[in-house]
């Protein structure tokens, strides 16, 4: 299969895959399913930036210092781009909706509920299509890499779609409206990795540095967004729970990229 396949492939079922899960957890309204998904989505996150896409980063570039400061200002950047509300979904200065999307079953939002509902889908729908761009800047380096990386990616996406399946439900959209808006947000992925893929053949320049960016992107989501949102159950049992899933994530990535390996 050739790498615009599997960057089609991978755009499509990462989207439906993440949207109908998400649907269905926040269907079922389980908070104890979203708070293991996020403990296992944090696990994947850091392997597959520690363990894939930072080694071939480095592997692939002369000079390693510029990879490490690549992913230090990707960082800083997301900082900034989280603080100027582009990030993340975030619209309000005390981040609820952000929050939901961690482990919170059911939200209420104040005011202008429309507009709150569709400035979710708008954030989210520039999320993807960065998604998009990393998942074909990793195939287009090494398959194996391209699919730990869009595994890592679906992962996280899963309890973040949830929050955002109930923050529509709860701005005045029906369950249908919430689920199409939802898959259109999810297109996003597809069509950031297709143009990503013609541009990155243009510019091979730029798979290292994007290699780079998608490192600090999982850093960042993983330690920012996720690790809080466990803190907030500091109890001996739930902390157990979330160390277990955590090494079960990143277990994970290693393992597939063990099979992977031996396949070749």
């Amino acid at each position: 299969m050739s790498t615009l396949s599997w960057i089609i492939l991978s755009g499509l079922l990462g989207g439906l895959l993440s949207i109908l899960l998400a649907a269905l957890l926040t269907l079922k309204a389980r908070s104890s399913w979203l708070s293991i998904l996020v403990s296992y989505a944090i696990g994947a996150l850091l392997g597959a930036a520690f363990l894939n896409t930072l080694p071939e980063a480095l592997e692939l570039s002369d000079d390693p210092k510029q990879i490490t400061m690549i992913v230090l200002l990707g960082i800083f950047i997301f900082f900034i781009l989280e603080k100027l509300v582009l990030w993340r979904h975030c619209h309000m200065e005390d981040c609820e909706a952000h929050d939901l999307g961690h482990h919170h079953p059911i939200y209420k939002l104040e005011g202008d509920q429309g507009r709150s509902g569709l400035m979710i889908t708008l954030g989210d729908t520039f999320h993807n299509f960065v998604d998009g761009v990393l998942i074909a800047a990793a195939f287009m380096v090494d398959t194996q890499l391209g699919i730990v990386t869009a595994i890592a990616i679906i992962a996280h996406e899963i309890p973040q779609e949830a929050g955002d399946f109930i923050i529509l439900l709860n701005s005045g959209y029906s369950r249908t409206q919430a689920l199409l808006l939802n898959l259109l947000s999810s297109a996003a992925t597809l069509v950031g990795g297709v143009l990503a893929y013609f541009m990155l053949n243009l510019l091979n320049g730029l798979v290292v540095p994007m290699l780079a960016i998608a490192t600090a992107c999982m850093i960042y989501v993983a330690m920012s967004d996720l690790i809080p949102s466990l803190h907030k159950r500091p109890e001996l049992t739930a902390t157990t729970q979330q160390v277990i899933l955590i090494s079960f994530g990143i277990g994970s990535i290693w393992l597939i990229e063990s099979l992977l390996k031996h396949s070749h």
